[in-house]
């Protein structure tokens, strides 16, 4: 399975990777060259605007996929559910849904749950939620410990239906039981490669109880820094430096682990961007190509034994 790259834009000054979309059109061009096959859409301003850069990302690209960070209650199951199902729409089914925990800083937060448990409690019943509006054929209605709905209905669904791509991530046990109920995609924690590979283990082994553990994705969150960096450590992402070998070689344990997607920030430089995409990318790619092709393929040697057999 060929490894993805994400782009994770960072948080410049002036606050927004998007501040200036003329420029930001340039940026989104040469990620889309460059090899990256998704961009993580998180603004600091928060839902409502990652749904409008979403939106102008997806008309600006022709195969750009968006993951698009979302919280559970800052708008309504239904609302949300509509709004999504027509970005999915306006996409041509390039659209994720990235989940996240955190409460934002805003005026809803009094009125978010409190608790790690209920918290997740939460999303739980929110994405049970969405997926049924995305594949009901008629109304319904629904009371749950958060949501309340009458004549719950998307009239016009999105090309992926409730099948719309979720990831979610976590730690927890609570975490890891919804995420294993709802995720295509789990996000990774940071943390050496004998660490992560514990996680999805333990991501996987939730997965299995729904029936789903073949078919969880695993997603790590890079950043790469500036040679001789002495700044505050990323905690949520793996810290890596040096030259685009030196990267490469710094992901490849990552990628042994079963780890398909690199989500990579870190790099909002045109040249950087640039030389990520031509040279740590490839070099990744063509790594684990040469890997897979000395992989001895069920059935070869069996063949060839055969085979040497009837000519002797």
């Amino acid at each position: 399975m060929p490894i993805e790259f994400t782009h994770v834009p960072g948080k410049p000054a002036n606050g927004s990777f998007f501040y200036d979309f003329a420029e930001t059109a340039t940026k989104l061009s040469l990620i889309e060259d460059a090899g990256f096959r998704k961009l993580v859409v998180d603004d600091p301003a928060g839902l409502l605007t990652n749904m409008d850069i979403a939106a102008q990302t997806l008309d600006r690209t022709g195969s750009l996929e968006v993951v698009l960070t979302h919280w559970a209650g800052v708008i309504e199951p239904t609302v949300a559910a509509r709004q999504l199902a027509a970005l999915d729409r306006r996409g041509g089914g390039r659209l994720s849904l990235r989940v996240l925990s955190e409460p934002l800083e805003d005026s809803d937060a009094e009125a978010r749950p409190v608790g790690h448990g209920v918290v997740w409690q939460r999303i739980d019943e929110y994405l049970v939620l969405l997926k049924r509006l995305w594949s009901n054929d008629r109304p319904f209605d629904h009371e749950g410990a958060f949501y309340s709905v009458r004549g719950g209905f998307v009239p016009r669904k999105g090309p992926h239906g409730a099948d719309l791509a979720m990831r979610l991530g976590g730690q927890s046990g609570t975490a890891l039981k919804v995420a294993g109920r709802h995720a295509d995609v789990f996000e990774l924690a940071a943390g050496s490669p004998d660490e992560v590979r514990r996680l999805i283990e333990r991501a996987r082994g939730a997965a299995a109880e729904h029936g789903r553990g073949a078919r969880l994705r695993f997603a790590l969150p890079v950043r790469i820094r500036p040679d001789g960096w002495a700044g505050t450590p990323d905690h949520k992402a793996v810290e890596i430096a040096g030259p685009p070998a030196r990267l490469a070689l710094a992901l490849l344990p990552y990628a042994a682990l079963g780890i398909e997607e690199f989500m990579i920030g870190g790099i909002d430089r045109l040249g950087e961007i640039a030389r990520i995409g031509r040279e740590t990318i490839t070099l990744v790619a063509n790594s684990l190509a040469r890997r897979e092709a000395e992989i001895p393929q069920p059935g070869a040697f069996t063949s060839h034994s055969i085979a040497e057999h009837r000519a002797g």
